[in-house]
């Protein structure tokens, strides 16, 4: 049995109520997905190195790049299988001006190696190149769909399913599965290919998406979906 990485936190009475109101269940796969990056930047990732968090304000360091390497092979799994790649950006005006209640809950950090826009920080993972018919879209909220014409785009493409990647999995990641979810949207959550900063976060956020908002699963068993897709076989123009 697949051991989650919140299981450690549930106590007896927590399992209780979860089967008495019969969370949890699998959704499992629609007919034709797109995978969702979210926030794989520069910010996020950091370089690996002495000093890094000293640097890199808000790298979630190892676990980031631990969950990168599965993004990449995610992505290539996705272009083998013509399954449209979106990848956000999260960026804020240099001077906060877009900010917004973000402001009221955080300090403007003023670094290149933030999100701001037009800096290095605010840039995709060099290792991330989206192809010719990805799309990128810069987003200034939480989520993937907010001020976005994300759902537009997946409504042209024939998606069902978003398979949701990237970070922070209480923040971003969070938000855009819980969007997707109001939109009657089937949300898959890659568990090694989400990343955060602090681990109760990261655990919490994926106990609360297989509760009742997404099938949270292994990696592995996302790329095994993805290998059984036609190239081409969705709507999409």
């Amino acid at each position: 049995m697949r051991t989650a990485p919140w299981d450690r936190f549930l106590t007896e009475a927590d399992r209780a109520v979860l089967a008495r109101g019969r969370f949890g269940r699998r959704m499992g796969f629609g007919k034709w997905p797109a995978l969702l990056v979210i926030d794989a930047q520069r910010y996020m990732l950091g370089p690996e190195g002495e000093g890094e968090h000293e640097a890199w304000p808000s790298s979630c360091g190892m676990a980031g790049r631990a969950a990168l390497a599965e993004i990449l092979r995610l992505v290539r799994a996705a272009h083998g299988a013509g399954v449209p790649c979106i990848f956000t950006r999260f960026e804020l005006a240099a001077d906060g001006s877009d900010a917004g209640v973000y402001a009221l809950k955080r300090d403007l950090l003023r670094s290149p190696n933030w999100c701001l826009a037009g800096t290095p920080g605010a840039e995709l993972a060099p290792e991330l190149r989206p192809g010719s018919r990805d799309l990128v879209l810069v987003k200034h909220k939480p989520s993937a769909f907010h001020g976005t014409n994300l759902l537009g785009q997946l409504i042209a493409r024939g998606v069902d399913t978003v398979i949701v990647a990237g970070g922070a999995t209480s923040n971003c990641v969070q938000a855009t599965v819980f969007d997707a979810a109001s939109y009657n949207l089937r949300a898959i959550v890659p568990q090694e290919a989400v990343f955060d900063r602090i681990p109760v976060s990261h655990a919490i956020a994926l106990f609360d998406m297989d509760r009742q908002f997404a099938d949270v699963l292994p990696a592995a068993e996302v790329l095994a979906w993805l290998a059984t897709l036609q190239a081409g076989e969705s709507a999409a123009p």
